[in-house]
């Protein structure tokens, strides 16, 4: 994606919790070539203050235009994340943004546990691990924080409301997707 593209969807996040919360701010023109705005892609914005996650919201699957996509997901990681309390004017001004634009998901067929280690490519692969109505994704950037893949699947397993132990069994679903990533 163009530098041009990726500082105009970085403005249209900020602009977008900027207008939430009442505060000015200067929205830049739409860019020329802007036919990837209007692609429906899947998006995670990802906000901290003081280098610490403020929030994180995002959709899997293309269901909005990428512009869209970013404005509806800069507001929710701002305002209804449910691990922060809403973001504050005060907090606006240290304020980073990172955009992750999402491939579409793709379906792992795997035999073990064992064949889904070795299939899962850390610090590239986003996954999205599904047991019945239980579903979470961690993004290719939580590779840095959990390189173990082991260790990966079983906090994504605990993310979705699982035990830890379940991604051994072959019945889980599991996806990955890939990510380009700009932030402010």
């Amino acid at each position: 994606m163009k530098k041009e593209l990726q500082k105009h969807l970085l403005n249209v996040a900020k602009g977008s919790i900027a207008r939430e919360l009442k505060i000015p701010f200067k929205m830049m023109e739409s860019p020329k070539d802007n036919g990837l705005l209007n692609e429906k892609r899947g998006v995670f914005v990802t906000l901290k203050t003081h280098n610490r996650l403020r929030g994180c919201i995002g959709n899997i699957k293309p269901i909005y235009p990428l512009v869209e996509a970013v404005s509806k997901n800069a507001i929710s990681a701002a305002f209804f994340d449910p691990r922060f309390v809403s973001l504050s004017k005060d907090e606006f001004t240290d304020l980073s943004i990172e955009i992750s634009v999402l491939t579409v998901p793709k379906k792992i067929n795997y035999c073990d546990c064992d064949e889904l280690c070795r299939m899962l490519i850390p610090h590239k692969h986003g996954v999205v691990l599904k047991k019945g109505s239980c579903q979470s994704t961690y993004l290719p950037q939580v590779w840095e924080q959990i390189p173990d893949v082991e260790m990966f699947l079983g906090t994504l397993c605990q993310k979705a409301g699982l035990d830890m132990h379940v991604w051994r069994n072959s019945d889980i679903g599991v996806m990955t997707y890939e990510v380009e990533k700009f932030r402010d």
